[in-house]
């Protein structure tokens, strides 16, 4: 269970997901929504287990380099300077506290501040479901969107890009997506799954 003596007035901030190691030396690859300029400014994080441990005894790690590579990060932490030592990061989460995170630009965000926010289509006025967080698969971001009433399981994935998410309104937990055509049927085929009731459409041949 997490230590309640590790928990910061301000909460918790996610930063960056782990990875696995890249070279001999502990360096990781991380998912981050940060530019790499930002993430520069972070001198300290905390690693935390997908279960909500804290590893290294709940001391911060200190943060030696974020840099851009191949369309991702890589980050280097003191005292993880070997494969052995970077493998039980994998899958763990880089945070801090949130009053420490680096200051945003306008129109920056932090994902974590966009979790618990509600999702409404721009021209229905439809609220479309709340986010409960998000993915990354390389590109933008998404958003996982999970309606009233469904499983988590069952959410639907919005790129996080300005075209789509035309209003981004954190303090007043509301986002309005205008989805391009076909972006929300895909999503329902994606969680329908194949049509097992489906009959071969291939010629029929006499019995």
């Amino acid at each position: 269970m997490p230590d309640p003596r590790l928990s910061p007035p301000s909460g918790w901030a996610l930063v960056a997901r782990l990875g696995r190691s890249r070279g001999l030396h502990g360096e990781i690859y991380a998912d981050g929504s940060l530019d790499p300029d930002r993430l520069a400014e972070i001198k300290r994080l905390w690693v935390r287990s997908p279960q909500g441990d804290f590893l290294g005894d709940g001391q911060p790690f200190e943060v030696l380099e974020f840099r851009p590579y191949k369309g991702s990060l890589v980050v280097r932490l003191a005292g993880v300077d070997s494969i052995a030592a970077a493998e039980p990061l994998q899958g763990c989460e880089a945070v801090i506290p949130a009053d420490e995170r680096p200051a945003l630009q306008p129109g920056e965000f932090y994902l974590s501040d966009l979790v618990g926010c509600d999702v409404f289509h721009h021209r229905s006025g439809q609220k479309l479901g709340t986010v409960s967080g998000w993915q990354q698969f390389g590109g933008p971001e998404l958003l996982e969107v999970v309606a009233d009433g469904l499983r988590p399981e069952d959410a639907v994935w919005i790129p996080f890009a300005r075209a789509i998410c035309v209003e981004i309104d954190p303090a007043n937990r509301r986002i309005v997506v205008d989805p391009p055509e076909g972006l929300l049927d895909l999503n329902s085929a994606r969680l329908a799954g194949p049509d097992l009731n489906a009959r071969d459409a291939g010629p029929e041949r006499d019995r």
